[in-house]
């Protein structure tokens, strides 16, 4: 812990917001920052950013996130529901994930993992890290409020987290040395005729750019994805081009001078910690040496 600071438990940490089907443009700055050398310690998500997130913290790669998506319309996620709550029910979703994922809980994740959805009757943000409700969790965090029915985890029902706060930058800033953060929610223009799906997705993307504010200035490194707000909420037919998108914008992000003067300090912490490891790993020897030699 010293290594960093006695202040911060992680050096660096991703926060991946929310923006239904422009949460592919996520993959697109994923590739883009490993290809920078950088590995985050913690990730934090909400709604779309806590799918590729628990992805990735998985183990998952980008290009294999990308293959997981690829080909599936948006109908196999989801399953008609007659419901007072919601029109349809995220079953699919959850089998998804259930099918896919290697870890069943969040300790089981090769990245720490925070998932953000909102207590629907206690009216707060919640983050889930911890425990076997891993899938659970990230579907409440996906549960839009009028389009899906609630994610009931222990009795209480869940729903979207970008209700309350779809840039979950604040939940990991203390816990950080550094931040990155990646914005996919971009503000759409209203549309030329109203529907109930215009006007959900009108009033969803309204209040996730509005609870948005005090989180970017948080981030270390803000990573906001531009054009693609033509892109609708529930559009997975242009999952490549949102994805190349997103990889556009992080790299020109990334190639600015200050930018990169944290990539070089996250470059010498990699290089202090395996000098540290190869120390400890020298004492190991020695000690199992000095053991066998007085058995001896």
């Amino acid at each position: 812990m010293a290594l960093f600071s006695k202040s911060y438990d992680n050096f660096l940490g991703f926060a991946l917001s929310g923006g239904g089907a422009k949460g592919f443009a996520h993959l697109g700055s994923l590739k883009v920052l490993e290809k920078c050398g950088l590995k985050p310690d913690i990730i934090a998500g909400t709604s779309a950013g806590s799918i590729v997130g628990v992805l990735y913290a998985d183990g998952f790669h980008p290009e294999e996130i990308v293959e997981l998506f690829k080909k599936r319309e948006f109908k196999e996620f989801l399953e008609f529901s007659i419901s007072k709550s919601g029109f349809l029910k995220s079953s699919r979703l959850h089998d998804f994930l259930k099918n896919n994922l290697r870890a069943k809980s969040f300790e089981e994740l090769k990245t720490p993992l925070y998932v953000i959805a909102t207590d629907w009757n206690k009216a707060r943000t919640v983050a889930f890290s911890n425990g076997d409700n891993l899938i659970d969790a990230v579907v409440a965090s996906c549960s839009i409020p009028v389009i899906f029915n609630p994610q009931f985890i222990q009795g209480d029902p869940y729903v979207d987290g970008g209700l309350l706060k779809n840039f979950p930058v604040s939940v990991i800033r203390k816990k950080c040395r550094y931040v990155i953060g990646v914005n996919v929610a971009a503000m759409i223009p209203p549309a030329e005729k109203n529907s109930i799906r215009t006007v959900i997705e009108r009033t969803f993307n309204l209040m996730a750019n509005s609870n948005t504010i005090v989180d970017k200035s948080l981030c270390d490194i803000l990573i906001e994805i531009e054009g693609i707000d033509k892109y609708k909420m529930f559009d997975l037919n242009n999952m490549d081009t949102i994805s190349e998108i997103g990889y556009h914008q992080t790299a020109i992000k990334m190639n600015q001078k200050d930018s990169w003067k944290i990539v070089d300090k996250c470059h010498k912490h990699y290089k202090r910690i395996e000098q540290f490891q190869h120390k400890l790993e020298l004492i190991r020897k020695r000690m199992n040496y000095s053991i066998e030699t007085n058995t001896l």
